[in-house]
């Protein structure tokens, strides 16, 4: 992914300010920062949801604004899960698999729940589902079609340890698949060793864009530094 000059504002109100970021292949990338500082419009943005005010993010050279094939490049786990709770997991992973034209589509469906451990209830409704049930299958449904670019707002919200320890190890496996991954989060620990880089928006703006440090401790303590400048 490669994002240029990316600007997005709630009316006269700028909420991102010439973002430039590329994403490699097997990249997984920490988006940090305090609330308000545009990472979930960066990720809107990045999934062509919304509109930006000027500047482009291009997939593989495709305009996601302009290229709807782009889209289907991207798999996106965002606040709403997206799935329909009076469907069982795998009529929701067949529905998926429909919209995006999927060939060998049941194989597929069924590698996906193997995946995500949820074959055993594979034909129960979601609506029944824990938490952590729910965001295994939101993720399986974001990656059935084998997207180039996965994008992740806040995944670990709500999840338990047992859970939050299933979703690193998935996004590990989905960085060493060749995705590039793009997480927002809050608080660094959470995926910290799966991450390859960090960058930090504050105010709309990329302030941090580096490899991930070893020490987590001295980064925390830098970051809360900066945010109280």
């Amino acid at each position: 992914m490669h994002v240029e000059r990316l600007e997005r504002r709630f009316g006269v109100v700028p909420a991102l300010r010439g973002i430039d970021l590329t994403v490699g292949a097997g990249e997984l990338i920490l988006i940090l920062g305090p609330n308000g500082a545009g990472k979930s419009t960066l990720l809107r943005c990045a999934a062509g949801l919304a509109r930006p005010y000027r500047g482009t993010v291009r997939i593989g050279g495709r305009d996601v604004q302009t290229d709807p094939a782009a889209r289907g490049l991207i798999g996106l786990v965002s606040h709403q899960s997206l799935l329909y709770e009076d469907l069982t997991a795998r009529e929701n992973l067949r529905f998926a698999a429909a919209l995006h034209g999927i060939a060998g589509a049941e194989q597929r469906v069924r590698d996906a729940l193997d995946t995500a451990g949820l074959t055993a209830v594979a034909d129960r409704r979601t609506g029944t589902f824990s938490r952590g049930m729910i965001q295994r299958l939101t993720i399986a449904r974001a990656t059935l079609h084998a997207p180039v670019l996965l994008l992740l707002d806040e995944p670990f919200t709500g999840l338990d340890a047992p859970a939050a320890q299933l979703l690193r190890r998935r996004m590990a496996a989905e960085r060493a698949a060749g995705r590039a991954v793009l997480c927002v989060t809050h608080e660094p620990a959470e995926a910290w060793h799966e991450a390859t880089r960090i960058v930090v928006l504050i105010a709309g703006k990329v302030v941090i864009d580096q490899p991930r440090p070893a020490d987590l401790e001295r980064f925390r303590r830098d970051y809360q530094e900066l945010l109280r400048q």
